[in-house]
């Protein structure tokens, strides 16, 4: 990385380490229900476990071992043991949120190996292969780039496995979060830089010291393109009108997620991709 993208990265890493503490307190993570109820899983975790239990088999989880990158503080990493994983690892860049993690799978009597890393080089902070990887909403936009994202996941990754990424969609971030009037790049390569003090949870504001924040665009073309470069199979690929947070002002919440208001155009707020690696 160049020396501008580095003190992003850095930057990014200490928001999230603020954001840490923040998110664990906010009702948002619903960490108290995680700990108390041994067989909940999490909203944004069972959806994505829907999206890759058709790749499966009969099985599903049984056996199988899996790695969830940009865990954070390792809400929905701890819910793949609860969904059937044999074994479950979760990888972070921010150490304060690493801490969390560990603090509230013990309190949850998970069983989760957590490792500190960037998503982009995790295969060098972990030296194993796994069945399945998976990461969540909203973790591209926080990667400069993607090509060795991907070539990390494919030395990751078990013949056979699989990948689920489930994230917003590309097109939120040329919307800026807003509104649906387009205010910036939605191909790749744009990165907006931007200070805030407070988090996506409600409450939030005024609770982030380091206000400093940048997130990279990423189109549909570059994500898929770099999957397909490192040789990975392309088994699903599917848009949805739901989102897992309020990203854009005029979202109403649903059962399913939060999504547009009765009579506003449908348009798709996340998006969902299945890639598994040649046995």
């Amino acid at each position: 990385m160049d020396a501008e993208t580095e003190r992003r990265v850095a930057e990014n890493r200490a928001n999230w380490d603020d954001r840490a503490a923040v998110h664990v307190a906010s009702p948002f993570y619903e960490v108290e229900r995680l700990v108390a109820d041994r067989s909940y899983v999490s909203p944004v975790a069972r959806r994505d476990f829907e999206v890759l239990r058709p790749h499966l088999g009969p099985d599903g989880l049984g056996g199988r071992s899996v790695l969830h990158l940009q865990c954070h503080i390792g809400t929905d990493t701890l819910c793949w043991e609860r969904l059937g994983a044999a074994e479950v690892w979760g990888l972070d860049f921010s150490p304060a949120s690493l801490e969390r993690a560990r603090e509230i799978t013990a309190r949850a009597g998970a069983r989760v190996t957590f490792v500190e890393g960037d998503a982009r080089r995790a295969a060098d902070a972990i030296d194993r292969q796994f069945d399945v990887v998976v990461t969540g909403t909203g973790a591209l936009q926080w990667l400069p780039e993607l090509a060795s994202w991907a070539r990390s996941i494919a030395r990751l990754l078990a013949p056979g496995g699989l990948l689920v990424v489930r994230d917003d969609h590309p097109m939120l971030g040329a919307l800026l979060y807003e509104s649906l009037e387009v205010h910036a790049d939605y191909l790749s390569g744009f990165c907006d830089d931007y200070e805030d003090d407070g988090s996506y949870v409600p409450g939030s504001a005024g609770a982030i010291a380091h206000t400093s924040a940048h997130n990279w665009s990423h189109d549909f073309q570059e994500i898929l393109g770099v999957l397909l470069d490192v040789g990975l199979a392309i088994e699903d690929f599917r848009e949805s009108p739901f989102a897992e947070w309020r990203s854009l002002p005029c979202l109403v919440e649903t059962a399913d997620g939060w999504t547009m208001p009765a009579g506003a155009p449908r348009i798709p707020l996340t998006f969902a991709v299945v890639a598994r690696r040649p046995a």
